[in-house]
C-alpha cells in the first residue's frame, strides 16, 4: 500500500517522536495531528461533505483512509447516510444506527493538500503545547520561581522561565527596582490564565506571600511546618511584618526567623532590595498582638471593640509619631497584618473621647429614665452603654453597684422598656413617613431606629438595601448604619436577606419558562 505522506512510514513515526520530544508533549496528541492533517488533505480530495477518518497504524507507520456512514431508514444525505439493504453489502447483520467503514484508496498530497495539512499539525501541536503549560504552571501557583530577564516593555519585565514566558507587571515591581535585560530574577507566581495568545503567566516581586515563601527556603522550621507564618502585610520596597508562632514551645520563633546575627532575614532583605522586615510573635489575644505589631512605639492601653473588630490604642504624645509611622505606614502594617481596624490616639484625646462618650450616656439615661445625673454616672461607671442592656440584662448585674436594691433596679429595668417602646412607636411613625417599607422593617436584624436611618438616606425598598455592600453600611467614615453597632456578618446579613426575593423571582421565572414549554408526545 502507497503511503499518503511523502517520508516513508518509520520515518513518519520518528517524525511525530521528535516532535513530542521537542515540545514536551504527548506523542499520541502529535499522531493525531497527523491523521486530522490527513483527514483534512483527503476531504478535498474526495469532497467535503463525506466524512472520512484516517488511521495510522501506532507501531509500523500504515495509514488508513476511511469513509464514514451511518445505516438509517430514509437517507437525506447520501455522502454520509445509506439505507439497511446497502448496508448489507458491506455487513450482513447492520441494524439502523451502525457507523460502517468504507475503506478508501490512499492519495497522493498536492501542493495546496500538503501545506493544509502542515498548518493543522502546526495548530494542533501549538495548542498541545499551549496546554501543557498552563496545566504546569496552574499547579505551581505559589510558588516562587527562578527566570532571566527577557525584555522590558512598558516597565512591565518579561522574564524567560524556562519552557514559557512569564510577565511582571509594573504595579507588581518592588518601587525603585531596576532590572535589565539577563538580570537572574526571583519571583511569585500569582496566576495563571488561558488567553487567545496562549496561557499568560503572571508573576509578582510585590505579593505578601512573596516574602513569605523566601521566609520557608530560608528558614528550615518553618519548612518542617515547626514555626508557621501566620500573617504577612508588606509596603513593598520599604517596609513589611510577618507575624509567626511555633508548634514547639522550645523554638523562639522570632529568634529562627532572624538566624544566627540576622542571617536568615539579612537574605530575604536583600531579595527584597533592602525593605525592612519586623518579624512579630503571633498571640491568641489580638491586644497582645496589636501592641506587639506596632513596635516599637510603647502602648499605655487599648479598648477593644470586638463586634466591630476595631481596637483604639492609646500612647503618650511623645509615642504618637512612632506608632503611627511615616505617612501611616505602622498603624496600616499593623492593621493589615491583625485584621483589626486600628486607631491610635494620645492619651489627651482619649481622655477627652471617653469624657465625652459618659456626657453623652449619661445625658440619655438621664432623659429616658427620668433619673438625676449621679444616679446615670453610676450606671456609666458600671459599663452601661445604651437603654437595652438596662432594660433587658438580669438584675443580678446591678448588684454591684451601692445603693441599688431590687425596687430600684425593678423600676429602672421597668423604665427603660417603657422608654425603647416609645422609641419604637416613633421610629415606626417616623419610618412609615419616610417611605421605608414593610418589607425592609420587617428584616430580622434591623430595628427600628435603623430602619429610620436608611430612610434618611434614601434606602426605602428591599432593592435599594440589596443594591449597597457592607462597606457602606458600616464604614467608620460614612457608612449609613456606622453608628448601629453592627459588624461585618450582621452587615453582610441583612443584605443577603434583603436580595432574597431576586433570587425568588428568577425561579419563578424559570417555572413559568417551563410551564409554557410545548409537550413532545414520545
Amino acid at each position: 500500500m502507497t503511503t499518503a505522506v511523502s517520508a516513508n512510514r518509520i520515518e513518519l513515526l520518528q517524525i511525530a517522536d521528535a516532535v513530542a520530544r521537542e515540545k514536551n508533549i504527548d506523542k499520541e496528541i502529535v499522531i493525531e495531528a497527523l491523521e486530522e492533517a490527513i483527514q483534512k488533505a483527503a476531504r478535498s480530495r474526495y469532497g467535503a461533505e463525506n466524512e472520512i477518518k484516517a488511521h495510522i497504524e501506532r507501531k509500523t507507520g500504515d495509514i488508513k483512509l476511511y469513509r464514514v456512514m451511518e445505516v438509517v431508514e430514509h437517507v437525506e444525505n447520501h455522502a454520509t447516510e445509506l439505507t439497511l439493504k446497502d448496508a448489507a453489502k458491506f455487513k450482513k447483520d447492520a441494524v439502523i444506527g451502525d457507523l460502517l467503514a468504507d475503506e478508501l484508496p490512499p492519495i497522493d498530497f498536492g501542493r495546496v493538500a500538503a501545506q493544509t495539512a502542515k498548518q493543522v499539525i502546526v495548530q494542533k501541536v501549538r495548542d498541545a503545547e499551549r496546554q501543557r503549560q498552563f496545566d504546569e504552571y496552574q499547579e505551581r501557583i505559589g510558588e516562587i520561581i527562578n527566570g532571566v530577564v527577557k525584555r522590558i516593555e512598558y516597565g512591565n519585565v518579561i522574564v524567560d522561565v524556562g519552557q514559557a514566558e512569564a510577565i511582571i507587571r509594573r504595579d507588581q515591581m518592588i518601587p525603585r527596582e531596576h532590572m535589565r535585560n539577563g538580570d537572574r530574577i526571583r519571583a511569585y507566581i500569582a496566576d495563571v490564565r488561558r488567553e487567545p495568545r496562549g496561557p499568560q503567566i503572571f508573576l509578582s516581586r510585590s505579593h505578601p506571600d512573596f516574602m513569605a515563601k523566601l521566609f520557608t527556603q530560608e528558614v528550615p522550621e518553618i519548612y518542617d511546618g515547626i514555626i508557621e507564618i501566620v500573617s504577612v502585610a508588606r509596603d513593598p520596597g520599604s517596609r513589611a511584618k510577618i507575624a509567626v508562632k511555633s508548634a514547639d514551645h522550645s523554638i523562639d520563633p522570632v529568634g529562627a526567623c532572624v538566624g544566627m546575627r540576622g542571617s536568615r532575614v539579612q537574605a530575604v532583605v536583600n531579595e527584597l532590595a533592602g525593605e525592612k522586615i519586623d518579624i512579630i510573635q503571633w498571640s491568641e489575644d489580638p491586644a497582645t498582638f496589636i501592641i506587639s505589631a506596632l513596635a516599637p512605639a510603647e502602648v499605655s492601653k487599648v479598648v477593644l471593640d470586638e463586634d466591630r473588630k476595631r481596637i483604639d490604642v492609646v500612647v503618650a504624645e511623645d509615642q504618637l509619631s512612632l506608632a503611627i509611622g511615616r505617612r501611616g505606614q505602622n498603624v496600616r502594617l499593623a492593621s493589615q497584618l491583625s485584621g483589626w481596624q486600628v486607631d491610635i490616639m494620645t492619651e489627651a484625646v482619649e481622655s477627652e473621647k471617653r469624657q465625652a462618650e459618659y456626657k453623652a450616656r449619661t445625658e440619655l439615661f438621664v432623659e429616658q429614665l427620668d433619673v438625676d445625673e449621679t444616679l446615670a454616672l453610676l450606671l456609666v461607671a458600671e459599663g452601661f452603654r445604651n437603654m437595652e442592656e438596662v432594660a433587658y440584662v438580669a438584675p443580678e448585674e446591678f448588684s454591684g453597684i451601692e445603693g441599688f436594691d431590687a425596687d430600684l433596679v425593678e423600676e429602672l429595668q421597668n423604665r427603660a422598656r417603657e422608654s425603647l417602646e416609645r422609641l419604637t412607636v416613633e421610629s415606626e411613625k417616623s419610618r412609615v413617613a419616610l417611605g421605608v417599607t414593610d418589607e425592609v422593617a420587617a428584616l430580622e436584624g434591623l430595628t427600628a431606629s435603623m430602619a429610620v436611618t436608611l430612610g434618611e438616606a434614601g434606602i426605602k425598598t428591599l432593592d435599594d438595601l440589596g443594591d449597597l455592600s457592607a462597606d457602606e453600611l458600616i464604614s467608620a467614615e460614612d457608612g449609613i448604619l456606622r453608628d448601629a453597632g453592627l459588624n461585618e456578618t450582621q452587615a453582610n446579613e441583612i443584605i443577603m436577606a434583603a436580595r432574597a426575593h431576586w433570587f425568588d423571582e428568577e425561579d419563578a421565572t424559570e417555572d413559568a419558562a417551563k410551564e409554557d414549554e410545548p409537550l413532545i408526545e414520545k
